[in-house]
């Protein structure tokens, strides 16, 4: 198969997860980012020394930043693996795994969209968002299984899920009201308890900085919401066994009102779940928080653009 047929093929959203419409957008995006990564590439490669030809010069790039990002997008939609992606192409599968290489750390720092046009990068601008528009902002949290450390490694135990019995990283998601992710950080291993996780970015500061910020959590997240009752909104306690119906009866009300409200939380996190690498992540560990931040952003501009 020839690059162009391949090209044709993996435009496709079933390859690529988005339209050809959004595709052309990420293409004219990346396309200064792409050019300032190669040239720190090849300055680093020179030790540091200037240039003695024209940029541009020399051989030309066997897979263009349209394929790159193609071969990129195919991989994250739908985990295939290198191999097979550069049988289609007829190049090298290291020409296809430096490709990959370079383009997904372009994704994952393009931020998270937003219906107003503005890009969230960090907690604080989630928190600054959500002042500024009066959102009351979902919180929740999601595994992901990898593969399991080497024995006799430091750390190994760290991967542990108590909840999943798996090898998992954790990833912390904030979305609004429409179940719009805005914010996938706090990345951690899977024993760490989603609290700790998102505590360890900072939030009990930011609470502070924005009094005016409500966030609706699950019970993961009550201590937060012991911290800052006025502002984190936790479900209700749930009443003792010999507790009256009544009590049980409001118990139930409140809840189910709660997990209503909170429920766009879980439609964020399906969103980003429904890119394969994500539903099992087979590669190092290591580079997970750049697809998970890659792939939010991609999932965060289709869900703004409804």
């Amino acid at each position: 198969m020839t690059i162009k047929k391949a090209r044709a093929a993996l435009s496709h959203s079933v390859f690529t997860g988005i339209s050809r419409n959004h595709l052309d957008r990420l293409v004219a995006e990346l396309a200064e980012p792409s050019v300032a990564a190669r040239e720190g590439r090849l300055h680093r490669r020179r030790g540091g020394r200037d240039r003695h030809r024209w940029p541009g010069a020399g051989h030309p790039e066997t897979l263009t930043l349209r394929d790159r990002l193609l071969l990129t997008l195919a991989w994250l939609r739908l985990a295939l693996p290198h191999q097979a992606l550069a049988l289609l192409y007829g190049v090298d599968r290291s020409t296809v795994s430096n490709a990959i290489r370079q383009v997904r750390p372009l994704l994952a720092g393009r931020g998270f969209a937003t219906p107003s046009g503005q890009r969230l990068h960090t907690l604080a601008d989630v928190l600054a968002y959500a002042a500024a528009e009066g959102l009351t902002v979902r919180l929740d949290g999601t595994e992901i299984q990898v593969r399991r450390p080497q024995a006799n490694r430091p750390g190994r135990r760290a991967f542990v899920s108590g909840k999943k019995k798996q090898n998992t990283i954790k990833a912390t998601v904030a979305s609004d009201a429409h179940g719009r992710p805005m914010w996938a950080g706090a990345i951690r291993p899977g024993r760490q308890h989603d609290q700790t996780a998102v505590r360890t970015e900072g939030i009990d500061d930011l609470l502070d900085a924005y009094p005016d910020v409500k966030f609706l959590v699950d019970a993961g997240y009550r201590g937060l919401a012991k911290d800052h009752p006025d502002q984190v909104i936790a479900p209700p306690l749930k009443p003792k066994k010999d507790a009256p119906p009544d009590e049980v009866a409001a118990y139930e009300a409140a809840r189910k009102a709660q997990s209503s409200q909170r429920i766009p939380a879980e439609h964020a996190i399906a969103a980003i779940k429904w890119w394969r690498t994500l539903q099992r992540f087979t590669g190092r560990r290591d580079v997970l928080p750049e697809v998970i931040r890659a792939v939010a952003g991609l999932a965060s501009d289709r869900a703004a653009a409804r």
